[in-house]
């Protein structure tokens, strides 16, 4: 269940197994979240980062791919329950991902969009250009300045990287586009609840990618958490900013996996997993990627496309291991490649063990390393020019307004 990075792992290890597989995903696509911000701030086109779920998986002929959305899962009886009706099963791998968390404010989504598909990375990007537009047009400077501030709330890497793009967005690309406004003028503000940017950094390297931000023109508040959300604006340290614009990058949530099974879970709804990624309870059930609370070596895995990919990698070949009869059971080990953020074109901050890189190298470094984990020659081969030519020029390509 899921064609994200955990379950098309999942999918791909069985390959070589004497299994049918049934892929179920609510989307036709699979989607290459972490440059999800490129295509919200116009940088990327969606085809860029998403592909279909039947060509990549054209060449393993033993999966059948479902379009469908989950309603539930009857353990006792090994069957999930669809829209396309009910599916039984041997072995079960939850791969379902994540969502917005408005701890406790599912009315804020409204008002405060989050990142997490293509859709919501084109509403958004409809969203900040229709707001330049709208000000060009306003006749009042009050109306303008409200139109052109824009408040990222979370300072995790996601909003990092949202909040550099909408400032290169404001003051390079559309600097010489509007006729009656300076897009230079925005106003790009990001609130962090915590004391500091970037919790999972360094302190030496979050106030790196701070101060990087601050150079780009961006009023990074911390100690700032957010109380209300309207679509006027925020209340966030007791003060009220009216904004045009509110982008959600404060956290996520499981999705329902949790419930479908009637399992334990953490507050962020993330099923509590034994060593393999099997349910307690269950060993032919394993939950994976986003939606697992998983630990190895004694830590919790991070929620990262490279986390995911190994726990969908390691579940497939268990599964393939004990159809074979190999009854082969080593615990789930994550090993980390590093910890990347970007800010802008040309500044990132790298953590590789006791590695440490910043500036335009580590923004080289990150560069190579989202081109490699995408799907496909040609969309590599696109990226990397459209990168390209965004860093010599300032221009960006797939600037439509589509809603």
């Amino acid at each position: 269940m899921g064609a994200g990075f955990a379950g098309l792992e999942a999918t791909k290890a069985l390959a070589a197994s004497p299994v049918e597989v049934v892929l179920i995903d609510q989307k036709n696509h699979h989607c290459f979240q972490p440059l999800l911000y490129q295509v919200a701030t116009a940088s990327l086109s969606p085809a860029d980062i998403a592909w279909p779920i039947r060509a990549i998986l054209r060449n393993q002929r033993n999966v059948d791919v479902m379009l469908a959305r989950v309603l539930g899962i009857d353990q006792d009886r090994n069957v999930v329950r669809t829209t396309a009706g009910e599916i039984a099963f041997d072995y079960l791998v939850l791969a379902t991902g994540a969502t917005h968390h408005y701890f406790g404010h599912p009315e804020w989504e409204k008002s405060a969009p989050g990142l997490k598909s293509v859709e919501d990375a084109t509403r958004i990007r409809s969203h900040i250009l229709m707001s330049f537009e709208a000000a060009e047009v306003a006749h009042d400077l009050q109306t303008q300045r409200y139109l052109m501030t824009f408040v990222i709330v979370g300072g995790g890497p996601t909003g990092v990287e949202m909040a550099g793009a909408i400032a290169e967005v404001a003051r390079q690309t559309l600097r010489r586009d509007f006729r009656h406004i300076d897009p230079a003028e925005a106003s790009i503000i990001l609130l962090e609840a915590g004391t500091r940017l970037l919790p999972a950094f360094p302190e030496k390297l979050a106030a790196s990618a701070h101060r990087a931000l601050e150079a780009a023109g961006v009023d990074v508040r911390t100690s700032a958490q957010v109380t209300t959300c309207d679509q006027g604006g925020v209340v966030a340290g007791g003060k009220r900013i009216a904004a045009g614009t509110v982008i959600w990058a404060a956290g996520v949530k499981a999705s329902p996996a949790a419930e479908w099974l009637d399992a334990p879970h953490d507050r962020n709804g993330r099923v509590a997993v034994n060593e393999n990624l099997s349910i307690p309870g269950w060993d032919n059930i394993f939950v994976v990627g986003d939606t697992a609370a998983a630990s190895s070596g004694g830590r919790p895995v991070p929620g990262v496309a490279p986390a995911a990919k190994q726990m969908g990698e390691y579940v497939g070949r268990l599964i393939s291991a004990r159809i074979a009869g190999n009854p082969a059971n080593a615990p789930f080990r994550y090993r980390d490649y590093g910890t990347l953020a970007t800010v802008g074109r040309r500044y990132a901050i790298v953590k590789l063990g006791r590695f440490e890189l910043t500036g335009f190298m580590a923004w080289l470094f990150w560069s190579v390393v989202h081109v490699y984990y995408l799907i496909g020659a040609r969309n590599r081969a696109v990226v990397a020019l459209n990168w390209f030519w965004n860093y010599m020029t300032f221009q960006r390509g797939a600037r439509l307004i589509s809603s």
